[in-house]
């Protein structure tokens, strides 16, 4: 058995939980919550993970022992990906 706590709810988000009890979409109020909580901590979990996944591109990115590139070879490397996208998306084109 979970413990009882008091909560203050806005007038919109009160209206919105009601209104889902009502509808037969949650058991109760604490479902609903309890719902609501585990998709935080889970959204937070795949912020987490993707904020690591770009940490180490970004490590991988500072320790590439490769020179840099010129702005002039950037913008010929994005040129050349835009026409080799346009070029699959027209052979795609039915």
């Amino acid at each position: 058995m979970g413990e009882t706590i008091s909560i203050t709810l806005a007038p919109d988000t009160l209206r919105a939980v009601r209104a889902s009890v009502e509808a037969g979409e949650y058991a109760s109020v604490d479902a609903l919550l309890d719902e609501a909580v585990h998709a935080l901590q889970r959204q937070r979990r795949e912020d987490a993970e993707r904020l690591d996944v770009i940490r180490a591109r970004i490590r991988r990115s500072i320790d590439d022992p490769r020179p840099p590139l010129s702005l002039e070879e950037v913008r010929a490397h994005i040129d050349a990906l835009h026409a080799e996208t346009v070029r699959a998306h027209r052979d795609a084109a039915p």
